[in-house]
């Protein structure tokens, strides 16, 4: 198994500066990168402290490809559906280029309806603008002189610079957290798949159909999916979890009231969002003792990554969220350094 880090700012000015907020996370890179991490990875989210510091994922990549050697780039995940795609190809091209290939790209449909009705998009066409969006980047990544006649946008005889520097592009993931259409979707075009912490039986039926579409696609290996979850590591258990109580009650007060329009709004597209998010109320002692959030020892942190991955049937990559909410600089670094001399050499690959 491979462990990278994500940054996922659930903050606002009245907490964090984003110029504060940005240059801890250059820094935890630089320290990752050095200790045995594999890959850095943040998100594209707009208008909310959920995740509003980070409106292109691809900007932040290209700073910490400057700060880093080895470690991979990844955008969990990019939101075709705001973005035209002949300014994700480029700008892939270019972060590609600027890190000497160490780029890979997630996209998501993005969930959260406060964002499509300022962008003027419909909940309902999620999933075919995705789909077109993806394609069409695609094409310009992978071909020159790209023509494509889609619904929501058609263009002839392009050729996107700079082209990528990996052949023939950046390795593509699909992010999904409740639909088995994505799972599906991904195994069968043989991308990877990125998912959130949920009920493990559920978690593993869906890597299971993952795994058999892509096996029925007749795509080499199993595929790999990547998991997402928070990580705080010391040294004995009360201190883990006293440290990081508060700023997980933070990050999920801050998701439900992100969230909150689903209680509202309804889409074809987003069948189980809305009750998802009703009954949302997070129980943080019961997840506490739980394997989906790996905090406490070096020793609890490995049982719970160990009964993890047996229940949902194998994970090749975790993406640990290490400073959530306003942890402080210090306890997410300490964390960091304790689960890569304690943790990652008992689990790594």
């Amino acid at each position: 198994m491979q462990f990278g880090i994500q940054f996922f700012p659930d903050v606002g000015p009245e907490h964090k500066s984003a110029a504060a907020y940005w240059n801890e996370c250059l820094d935890l890179c630089a320290i990752a990168d050095a200790i045995g991490y594999t890959h850095v990875r943040t998100v594209e989210h707009y208008f909310h402290y959920y995740g509003g510091y980070s409106t292109n994922p691809l900007t932040f990549l290209a700073a910490a490809a400057q700060r880093t050697k080895t470690a991979r780039l990844v955008t969990g995940a990019i939101l075709p559906i705001f973005n035209h795609p002949f300014k994700i190809a480029g700008e892939i091209g270019m972060v590609d280029a600027m890190s000497n290939g160490r780029l890979e790209c997630g996209f998501a449909r993005a969930f959260l309806p406060h964002e499509f009705k300022t962008f003027g998009r419909s909940l309902d066409e999620s999933r075919v603008r995705f789909n077109e969006g993806l394609e069409q980047v695609r094409l310009l990544l992978e071909e020159t002189n790209v023509s494509s006649n889609g619904t929501f946008l058609s263009f002839e005889n392009v050729t996107s610079l700079p082209r990528p520097t990996q052949n023939p592009r950046p390795p593509f993931w699909i992010a999904t957290s409740s639909s088995t259409e994505s799972f599906v979707y991904a195994a069968e075009n043989g991308y990877g798949v990125m998912t959130i912490p949920r009920p493990p039986d559920q978690v593993k039926a869906w890597i299971d159909i993952y795994r058999e579409t892509w096996a029925k696609a007749g795509h080499p290996g199993r595929g790999r999916v990547m998991f997402a979850t928070h990580m705080y590591c010391a040294p004995s258990r009360e201190q883990a979890i006293e440290e990081a109580r508060p700023h997980l009650e933070g990050y999920f007060h801050c998701l439900h009231e992100a969230s909150s329009d689903w209680l509202k709004v309804t889409s074809k597209d987003y069948p189980n969002h809305p009750a998802m998010i009703a009954t949302d109320r997070r129980d943080i002692a019961s997840m506490l003792k739980g394997d989906a959030l790996w905090i406490g020892t070096p020793d609890d942190i490995v049982e719970k990554i160990v009964r993890y991955q047996q229940a949902v049937g194998g994970i090749e990559a975790a993406s640990l969220q290490v400073n959530f909410h306003t942890l402080p600089f210090a306890q997410a670094e300490a964390s960091v350094r304790l689960f890569a001399e304690k943790v990652i050499p008992r689990l790594r690959d």
